[in-house]
């Protein structure tokens, strides 16, 4: 069935969800049919959309994220009310930290049983109010098609973000007329902030122009604004050095000459004695997230700053601007640009930050003697050689999560897919799932620790009944990983509950039907990843880690970006590799 064939017929509300969005172009899916959605899995037979079963509604949640940051479209998650909704929650929480336009739409329990706690009732747009861009309950059939139509604009349109609909029983069951061109929302009115007056790009233009140590700060609104091209063209014409926050990478390729790394936290060294040393800060599509700024007090102390962001409410609400430039992040740069005349040759700051990095800006452990230590970063460095950069890398929340941002070096926008606001664990195998449906013809590999691995590790199951060609790298070091660095940071040591028992992850994944090895020293990482690119299918590799290993460089929180924590010397991997 066609929307295009049944416009103006009578259909039930189910039928008109579905209709609805194949004419939005939705044709993939994630959900978990019950009781109050079961009419609307009713009506999917009639509708070309794939629906992927989840093992668990978060997943479904995560799955949605994941498809919508690898494809660019939104993504949908589909549950039943009561807990099928809440199961959702942390999934709508995660996306809406990080930007990502997702549409969660949920079953109710019929309208006349509304307020009265019925079986598996629950207030889900009273819940989801704080982490949703909007969300609406829905009690009659004619009001679907609007509503989801509506909802898909607001997800997509301004700063991107999660929409749920929660849709009554009786509203699925009953009947109306469909129109889908008739259901379309109005024209989509920019918030009237959105408009940078003419003397506010004079003013960047003028602090550019004088600034002699600048930085362009690149985040995730790179990605959604699509201002790679742009933002390589301001860092060009005038020799200026990038910076990148965690959802930022990829952004600008990782081999780009200006490109100098991560800041913030667990960013390279000198990318953050760079930003402390500049006298202009050029914000694009970032929020000065307390993980990258460090403590206010001493954040860029000589350093004026412009933001060019497209959520009014991120001005000047943790770092006061100097110049605010309110809008999509590639037209802003596109009125910029004309009035900036290019320089020639490198810049005296370029090589000045250049001599920052000095040797420690390699990363490069390839030749390293082989101590008999397996380390996390050697299974990113040699998975980033192996894929040249170019796979799509869904990680989960941690050390590792850490590593694979600072040793692998991503070219392409799309092709980092991690939690980044809310830091929520179990992310990276649901997530995996969704950018592999999003990105069918991208290489994915999920990367978890045993801790994140193990809350999600059900979907297994779903990757197997849709035979997903998806790698998995599970980084085990028996700990919870980042609980326990900083417990021996900042806690004298008191590994209180941070030690994890798992099962043999090889042996789970057989289960499943899925192939796997265990990789237990560095000679081996190579071959092991190379046997799971050559597998058509789903592949597991079980790496086995040091296990008192940290993140270095670590800048303790609340602490200003010079007060890092480095790597002792008497570690294997030597702080020239590692710093």
């Amino acid at each position: 069935m066609s929307e295009a064939k049944i416009a103006g017929t009578r259909l039930t509300g189910a039928e008109i969800m579905w209709a609805t969005l194949e004419g939005e172009g939705v044709r993939e899916v994630f959900g978990y049919p019950g009781g109050a959605i079961l009419p609307v899995y009713d009506a999917l037979r009639k509708f070309p959309i794939r629906h992927i079963l989840v093992r668990h509604e978060q997943g479904a949640a995560h799955m949605a994220d994941g498809f919508a940051r690898a494809s660019g479209k939104i993504g949908v998650a589909i549950a039943t009310s009561g807990p099928g909704a809440t199961n959702l929650v942390t999934g709508i929480a995660t996306a809406m930290l990080d930007s990502v336009p997702m549409l969660c739409i949920t079953g109710q329990v019929s309208s006349k049983a509304l307020g009265s706690d019925a079986f598996q009732e629950v207030d889900i747009t009273g819940i989801t109010l704080p982490i949703t861009k909007h969300n609406y309950l829905v009690t009659r059939a004619e009001d679907i098609a609007p509503t989801i139509r509506e909802a898909i604009q607001v997800a997509l349109s301004g700063r991107p973000g999660p929409v749920l609909v929660d849709i009554t029983k009786d509203a699925q069951q009953n009947t109306a007329d469909f129109d889908f061109e008739a259901a379309a929302p109005k024209a989509y009115r920019p918030h009237p902030m959105l408009r940078s007056e003419h003397t506010s790009v004079l003013e960047a233009v003028s602090l550019i122009r004088s600034a002699k140590r600048p930085i362009i700060l690149a985040g995730h609104g790179i990605i959604q604004s699509g201002a790679r091209e742009q933002v390589l063209a301001l860092a060009e014409r005038l020799q200026i050095p990038i910076a990148t926050t965690l959802l930022g990478l990829g952004g600008v390729p990782a081999t780009h000459p200006l490109q100098l790394g991560m800041m913030g936290m667990h960013g390279e060294s000198w990318v953050n004695n760079a930003i402390q040393s500049s006298d202009l800060l050029i914000a694009c599509g970032m929020r000065f997230d307390d993980r990258v700024t460090g403590t206010l007090a001493t954040y860029a102390p000589d350093a004026k700053k412009i933001h060019i962001e497209i959520d009014p409410a991120e001005i000047n609400k943790n770092v006061k601007v100097d110049v605010a430039l309110i809008g999509d992040l590639a037209e802003m740069l596109e009125i910029l640009l004309p009035h900036l005349s290019p320089i020639s040759g490198e810049s005296a700051w370029v090589r000045e930050v250049n001599a920052m990095k000095g040797e420690s800006a390699v990363r490069d452990i390839q030749n390293l003697p082989d101590t008999g230590h397996l380390y996390a970063a050697h299974v990113m460095h040699d998975l980033w050689h192996a894929t040249n950069g170019r796979a799509v890398v869904a990680t989960d929340v941690g050390q590792h999560q850490m590593w694979e941002a600072q040793y692998y070096k991503h070219e392409d926008p799309r092709s980092l897919i991690t939690s980044g606001g809310l830091g929520t664990m179990g992310f990276a195998l649901p997530a995996g799932i969704g950018a592999k449906v999003g990105a069918p013809e991208k290489e994915v590999w999920v990367i978890a620790g045993d801790g994140g691995f193990q809350m999600t590790a059900c979907e297994l199951s779903t990757i197997a009944q849709e035979n997903l060609d998806i790698n998995i790298a599970v980084v085990n070091n028996g700990y919870l990983g980042m609980v326990r660095q900083w417990q021996e940071f900042f806690y004298e040591k008191n590994y209180e509950s941070s030690p994890i028992l798992s099962p043999d992850f090889v042996k789970l994944a057989e289960a499943h039907g899925i192939p796997g090895i265990t990789v237990r020293t560095r000679a081996e990482v190579a071959p092991a990843v190379e046997a799971a690119r050559k597998h058509k299918g789903p592949f597991l590799v079980h790496f086995l880690v040091e296990k008192e290993d940290s993140v270095y460089p670590m800048i303790p929180a609340g602490s200003a970006l010079h007060e890092m924590i480095r790597r002792p010397e008497k570690n294997p991997l030597i702080e020239t590799a590692q710093d």
